[in-house]
């Protein structure tokens, strides 16, 4: 079974200064991995990452999400793919310089969508670089989009089409807050389909700026998809947290919010 990660863009950016990496952060996370990968071999991994203060701030000022046309909006599309892709490079070099065995792909390169949701994403590389040991590496990214010329794809929606064509038996998201928190600032340990209702109003939208939308809606599509694949169990935590990963992909330690079809 594989496992999805996500280093969220507030965990691995400032996203309130344009093209701001945090590479202590990110290092941080990637020793992590390493010491998870190493502990159980075998272990398959797919490591995604938000595009942060890179592809965000370009994205917003080029209104990308909600489509591209002209001649100046297709430059703006092409240099918010720019954006994402220097902060994939930073992170994969953070995942090498750990002995990782990381490959990157570029979802604009296999995804396509129509007004601005995935129809068809090509997974059958990724699924053999994890046959070879490889850890693959996405990231959110622009893609062509045969409705509105082009738009945004996050690493939430990119995660969703993997768990539907690979055997995925856990999404992890890191972020920068303890987990979906409820009006009085607490964790909510456990969302369900049936208790999402009850929680909605009090998720509120992302810090920084970012073009696909805040908490609510990450928290919305992990709910469709745990509908979708039964199994599935997703997990919404700190990633500043002190061996937070070590703790997740233990079965004896919980931390942040778990999503999953029932309690």
């Amino acid at each position: 079974m594989t496992t999805l990660i996500k280093l969220g863009g507030s965990l691995i950016t400032d996203k309130h200064r344009a093209r701001t990496f945090r590479q202590d952060a990110t290092r941080t996370i990637a020793s992590q991995i390493t010491a998870v990968w190493k502990a159980e071999p075998g272990l398959r991994l797919v490591i995604g990452h938000g595009s942060g203060s890179f592809g965000h701030f370009t994205a917003k000022i080029h209104q990308t999400a909600a489509g591209v046309n002209s001649a100046q909006q297709w430059l703006g599309f092409t240099r918010v793919a720019e954006a994402a892709l220097a902060l994939s490079q930073l992170v994969l070099l953070e995942l090498l310089e750990q002995g990782l065995p990381a490959m990157r792909f570029q979802p604009s390169s296999f995804i396509k969508s129509a007004e601005g949701q995935i129809v068809e994403m090509q997974t059958s590389l990724i699924a053999q670089a994890l046959e070879s040991g490889i850890l693959p590496l996405v990231h959110g990214d622009v893609a062509l989009d045969s409705q509105i010329g082009g738009t945004i794809v996050s690493t939430e929606r990119i995660f969703a089409h993997l768990a539907k064509s690979l055997p995925v038996k856990r999404i992890i998201l890191l972020g920068e807050v303890d987990g979906v928190l409820d009006a009085e600032g607490r964790v909510i340990p456990l969302i369900t389909p049936s208790s999402f209702d009850s929680n909605r109003s009090v998720m509120g939208g992302s810090s920084g700026i970012d073009v696909t939308g805040g908490m609510l809606q990450k928290v919305e599509e992990m709910v469709a998809l745990v509908l979708e694949i039964p199994s599935l169990e997703v997990i919404i935590a700190n990633g500043r947290r002190p061996n937070v990963l070590t703790d997740l992909m233990s079965q004896d330690q919980r931390t942040g919010t778990r999503i999953t079809l029932r309690s």
